[in-house]
């Protein structure tokens, strides 16, 4: 599923999922530098997210997969 990913003016990242037009902050990161890993809303809904250069800039739109639930 397509996601943006972004940072706020106070430096919290949130997940912006346009089909279900579902935005929320990011609470738990796998890795420090995001890409490769899993990535925890705060919905409770555990995203696995691309390979990408640690100094990749923000916002981005990227395609992740949605782990577990439905």
């Amino acid at each position: 599923m397509k996601v943006m990913i972004r940072r706020d003016s106070e430096g919290v990242l949130s997940a912006y999922v346009p089909k279900k037009d579902l935005e929320e902050p990011i609470v738990s990161v796998q890795n420090p530098e995001m890409w490769g890993g899993s990535v925890t809303l705060a919905n409770g809904w555990v995203l696995q997210l691309p390979q990408m250069a640690a100094d990749t800039s923000l916002p981005i739109t990227v395609e992740a997969k949605k782990i577990g639930g439905e």
